[in-house]
């Protein structure tokens, strides 16, 4: 568990498409301190998921940054999407849009072992 899951936890909570927060609130929530580089660089606060562990953490609870103020250390988490749920390990990898298309064209007949090799000399070699 990251130490800002706290901070999932508060966004998924919260009814409103908008959360302002100050960095101060943050450390609140996560009950950690920033590091200094989210202070001292508007880019750490980017929606950029290879970012930090941080925004993995908003991203998965279906939040964006905005209007982030360096000068006033504070910020707008903005939903964009409903979170991931908590049973599904996190948000859902995008599906092909063949994805279910190919539905009923591949058959295995009853009886079928597809764990047994196709040629049975193979466990000779």
């Amino acid at each position: 568990m990251s130490k800002y899951a706290g901070l999932g936890e508060f966004l998924r909570a919260q009814p409103t498409s908008e959360v302002r927060v100050s960095f101060a609130d943050i450390e609140r929530i996560t009950h950690t301190k920033l590091p200094r580089s989210a202070r001292n660089y508007r880019a750490w606060w980017s929606n950029n998921p290879t970012n930090s562990v941080m925004t993995k953490v908003w991203l998965d609870a279906g939040f964006e940054t905005e209007q982030v103020d360096m000068a006033a250390e504070k910020l707008v988490f903005k939903r964009v999407r409903k979170p991931a749920t908590a049973d599904s390990g996190g948000p859902a990898a995008p599906r092909h849009p063949l994805f279910a298309r190919l539905k009923g064209l591949l058959r295995v007949n009853p009886g079928t072992d597809l764990t047994k090799p196709a040629d049975p000399s193979w466990g000779d070699r």
